[in-house]
């Protein structure tokens, strides 16, 4: 899904890591909701609070999973999900878009 309609955006931007991550709120009728985001390359850590489907929308990058030995390469057009009370690193290869569902 490319569009989302009927929704309300929060104003202000969630910025991660001195910029260089920024993510805007969207949230859904029914109160569910997403963030959409930009990542310039780099390598960072996420914890999560609640399970996550991670979208890569576009760009390149490396993803290592809580107790996981193996990096996973991720492009655009693919996806990953991370445990609720977890995190993951990620190393963005490329500036990354990606839209970040949080799952119940």
């Amino acid at each position: 899904m490319s569009d989302f309609n009927e929704v309300s955006i929060n104003r202000a931007a969630n910025v991660y890591f001195d910029g260089k991550v920024v993510s805007r709120t969207i949230t859904f009728k029914d109160g569910s909701f997403k963030t959409l985001g930009v990542m310039q390359a780099g390598d960072y850590r996420f914890d999560t609070k609640e399970a996550e489907l991670m979208e890569i929308t576009a760009g390149d990058c490396e993803v290592l999973l809580k107790d996981a030995t193996e990096w996973l390469t991720i492009k655009g057009g693919e996806s990953f999900n991370v445990d609720a009370n977890s995190y993951f690193d990620i190393k963005a290869k490329t500036i990354i878009d990606y839209c970040c569902t949080y799952i119940d």
